[in-house]
């Protein structure tokens, strides 16, 4: 019991932790981003490196590391694209009179070479960790990568709490694919997926006669699909998100060209 209790406290800190810590960087003016992408990329490599090792072993060390070195090459990611550095050959503001499917692929182009980049790297991780019994770093990567894309989807068809503060004043050109309803679709969809995939994976922790690293990564797992679930409640619910990372979410000294307000209220 209390392996499973500080699993779920370490997955749940871990991923508040670590998402605040990228909110703060992709923050900063972008004359610090050279000594911030040259330090993740150095964690990122050793995160491959771990994730290489740690798929060979069956241990609950082994299980942690993982799980760890996925959420760090996720982050990776998640920099490069906030930061600006990999998103997409399209870096301009939703014309406003553009039809639906045209509005949709605009935004599809904002991102296409951040989901390329992911590819890749799934394809490398797993070439890494091909035939391994531990495949939880794959695993975490992957399920990071669906709450990633269902978020993404969900903000643009229609979510009722925008949470712009999240986004760099040099990615405001996205607020204009983003449209503020009170439901869409997709969400209860969304959140249907995550809870029976949470449920799943606290099943699988829980059956009888398992090891005690395969118990941990389950549970690790389990615990990283519910915060996705959480989270997306966050986009309707009147619940303040930003107070959880707002440590962390300081004010670029980077000069605006666009009102994040305006673009927004383009879209309400």
């Amino acid at each position: 019991m209390q392996l499973t209790l500080f699993a779920i406290l370490y997955s749940a800190f871990v991923w508040w932790f670590s998402t605040g810590v990228i909110f703060y960087l992709n923050k900063r003016p972008a004359s610090t981003f050279r000594w911030s992408m040259l330090g993740g990329t150095v964690v990122m490599i050793a995160a491959f490196y771990g994730l290489w090792i740690s798929a060979r072993q069956e241990t609950v060390i082994a299980a942690y590391t993982a799980f760890t070195c996925g959420l760090i090459i996720w982050g990776w990611h998640t920099m490069t694209y906030y930061m600006g550095i990999i998103t997409g050959p399209r870096r301009e503001a939703c014309p406003p009179d553009c039809r639906p499917h045209e509005r949709f692929f605009y935004a599809f182009a904002t991102g296409l070479y951040h989901e390329l980049a992911i590819v890749v790297t799934v394809a490398l991780m797993a070439w890494l960790t091909w035939g391994q019994p531990n495949q939880f770093g794959l695993w975490t990567f992957l399920l990071l990568w669906g709450m990633h894309v269902s978020a993404k989807l969900n903000v643009f068809l229609g979510i009722r709490n925008l949470n712009v503060e999240f986004i760099p004043d040099r990615l405001e050109y996205l607020t204009s694919y983003f449209q503020q309803k009170p439901m869409n679709l997709l969400f209860p969809l969304s959140v249907t997926a995550g809870t029976i995939l949470t449920m799943l994976l606290i099943q699988q922790a829980m059956l009888p006669g398992m090891e005690a690293s395969i118990t941990i990564g389950f549970v690790l797992l389990a615990t990283l699909s519910a915060l996705a679930v959480i989270e997306h409640w966050f986009m309707m619910l009147p619940i303040p998100a930003e107070a959880l990372w707002r440590w962390s979410l300081r004010p670029s000294k980077e000069p605006e060209q666009t009102t994040r307000s305006e673009l927004t209220r383009s879209q309400v």
